[in-house]
């Protein structure tokens, strides 16, 4: 879709021909984004088919609308309310399952989103500016302690405690309250980096991914695409991120095993019961020249896994 700030979906045609769209199925995208994958998805449906597509930011919502698609239908909540949201919509088991991790392009370009070092501007970084903490409410409020976790647990920084320390001390004059603020204290605080990598880098998606609960989200909202997919069904999943790629990755393999049984318990393999997913195939990455022509691309990974015949039922 066209807007004021573009988006390049990522791996389209993979992710779509990956969810082995029916054309009288009911499809889920979790993640509407500016809708690249969720037009690709509707160009397959046929005219009973339907899609439900969950994002958290209004402005994406704003941008479906203009699909004006009687088979779309959007919904303006995370997606760790997915299972609620379909049993509010009247909808039961579905045929796929779709989600594009992270943040999109239009959130990283729009300045007053707070979310980038390359504009100064307020230090919001919500997915959702109507609801919740900004990262500089979070900021104001968490000990040095709980600054230097998230940036080392979410960032990977390494001079996370001095970054905490630095951000401590420039709040005692008062909020750090936009990202240039935010870049300076960093800047002036981390003197060596990766060529060509800004020394906030890690700072911000730290923050951005505390704000928005984003590993906790996709926890949760897992297990429900689990229990909620039909027979054969599709779970899709792009992350750009190895915090998320672990726990998609995990999920998925874990959920890929048979369930274990009473030790002793006299059963022929044939009877073991099958396990809720299959994986389909291996972890897909974008293509060089993907990679060339959207830079944004470059540490995506896909992941496929479609639910089983399995007569024992999945509870999450």
């Amino acid at each position: 879709m066209s807007g004021e700030f573009s988006h390049i979906t990522v791996l389209l045609n993979e992710a779509v021909e990956a969810l082995a769209i029916r054309p009288d199925g009911v499809y889920v995208d979790a993640t509407f984004g500016r809708g690249g994958h969720s037009g690709r998805i509707l160009a397959a449906l046929g005219p009973v088919g339907r899609l439900i597509a969950f994002d958290r930011d209004p402005r994406a919502i704003e941008a479906g609308r203009a699909l004006n698609d009687p088979r779309l239908t959007l919904v303006h909540e995370p997606f760790s309310a997915f299972a609620g949201e379909l049993d509010a919509l009247g909808v039961g088991a579905v045929d796929g399952v779709l989600m594009d991790l992270g943040v999109s392009s239009p959130q990283l370009d729009d300045a007053s989103r707070g979310m980038s070092f390359r504009f100064d501007a307020p230090l919001d970084m919500r997915m959702d500016p109507t609801r919740g903490e900004t990262a500089a409410e979070w900021l104001a409020r968490a000990s040095v302690a709980e600054i230097s976790n998230v940036l080392r647990e979410y960032g990977d920084e390494r001079f996370a405690y001095a970054i905490a320390k630095a951000i401590d001390a420039a709040r005692q004059g008062g909020n750090v309250a936009t990202t240039g603020q935010l870049a300076e204290i960093v800047a002036a605080t981390v003197r060596t980096r990766e060529p060509g990598q800004h020394p906030a880098t890690r700072t911000f998606q730290a923050l951005r991914i505390c704000v928005n609960r984003e590993l906790e989200e996709l926890s949760l909202i897992l297990p429900q695409a689990v229990s909620r997919l039909k027979t054969e069904g599709r779970l899709v999943v792009i992350a750009f991120h190895s915090l998320e790629d672990r726990i998609v990755k995990r999920f998925m393999r874990d959920h890929a095993k048979p369930p274990a049984l009473p030790k002793g318990l006299p059963i022929r393999e044939a009877e073991r019961p099958q396990p809720p997913l299959l994986l389909v195939g291996d972890a897909i990455k974008p293509s060089k020249a993907e990679v060339a022509a959207n830079p944004r691309s470059r540490s995506a990974i896909m992941r496929v896994a479609a639910r089983s015949a399995s007569a024992w039922e999945y509870a999450g």
